[in-house]
C-alpha cells in the first residue's frame, strides 16, 4: 500500500524550459527545496527529529529524484522516494499551468519501522500471535515469536572500483528467493590497505512462513545467489 502526495505551485516561468535548462533553473531548484524542507518535516512528526540524507535515484514521472533515508535506532533506513514532477505529467493531467513535486511512502514500510516489525510477510498472516499485539491508535513495539526456524548464511565479496549501491544487492537476493528472505545484514567491512579496495560480507536470514527450510534448498539458492551476484553486480565473491 502506497501513500502518495502532490504540491503544486503557480507557474513562474512562461517560457518551456526542458532538460538541463530546467534543472538549473531557479524555479526548480526552489521546487526541490520546498519538497526537502516539507518532507523532512514530516519524517521529523512521524519519527521524532532524526539525522536525514537524501540521495539522487531514477523514477520515470520527476526528474531531479531523490530518495530519503533517516537515522532511527542506529540504522540507515529508506523511507520515501520523490522528485520534480516532469512538466509533461502535469500537461497530460490537464495542470500546464503548475509546477510541483511528488512523493510515494509505503505504508507497510513506515508500519515496519513504528512498530518494529521484521518481516513484512507478517502483515498477510492470520498468526493470532502478530494480531493481538497492536490496537487501534497505539504504537506498540513488536515482540517476535518462532514458528519456524531461521537458516542463517553468509556471502562476502569484493566490490567493482564503480562500487555497488546495496539496494541492487537486496533485489537480486531477493529476485533469487523471493519471500524466503526475511533480512539481510551488512555483518562486515573492510578496506585493503595495499588494493585500496573494498570487501563487504552479508549474513541473510531465510524462513519460511508456513514450513521449515532444509539445508539442500538454501544451499541451492545461496549457490544461485553467488552467481547473480557476481554477474549481475560485477562483484568478485570471496
Amino acid at each position: 500500500h502506497q501513500l502518495e502526495g502532490v504540491k503544486l505551485f503557480p507557474k513562474n516561468d512562461q517560457h518551456s524550459l526542458t532538460g538541463d535548462e530546467w534543472l538549473q533553473s531557479d524555479e526548480c531548484k526552489a521546487i526541490g527545496d520546498d519538497l526537502k524542507k516539507t518532507l523532512e518535516g514530516l519524517m521529523d512528526h512521524l519519527f521524532g527529529p532524526v539525522e536525514k540524507k537524501w540521495s539522487s535515484d531514477y523514477f520515470p514521472f520527476t526528474e531531479p529524484s531523490l530518495e530519503c533515508e533517516i537515522l532511527y535506532d542506529g540504522e540507515w533506513l529508506e523511507v520515501l522516494g520523490c522528485g520534480v514532477v516532469h512538466t509533461e505529467v502535469l500537461d497530460m493531467a490537464g495542470r500546464g499551468d503548475r509546477r510541483g513535486w511528488a512523493f510515494g511512502l509505503g505504508l507497510e514500510r513506515l508500519a515496519m519501522i513504528l512498530f518494529g516489525i521484521p518481516d513484512i510477510r507478517l502483515f498477510w498472516t492470520e498468526d493470532t500471535r502478530f494480531h493481538k499485539q497492536f490496537k487501534a491508535g497505539q504504537i506498540t513495539k513488536f515482540k517476535s515469536y518462532s514458528k519456524y526456524p531461521p537458516c542463517y548464511k553468509d556471502i562476502a565479496f569484493w566490490l567493482p572500483e564503480s562500487g555497488m549501491e546495496e539496494n541492487d544487492f537486496f533485489e537480486v537476493a531477493r529476485g533469487v528467493a523471493g519471500d524466503l528472505v526475511e533480512k539481510i545484514d551488512l555483518t562486515d567491512e573492510f578496506t585493503h590497505p595495499k588494493t585500496n579496495r573494498t570487501s563487504k560480507c552479508y549474513r541473510i536470514t531465510y524462513r519460511s512462513m508456513d514450513r521449515s527450510l532444509t539445508d539442500d534448498e538454501i544451499n541451492a539458492l545461496q549457490m544461485e545467489l553467488r552467481e547473480k551476484s557476481a554477474s549481475d553486480l560485477n562483484v568478485e565473491v570471496r
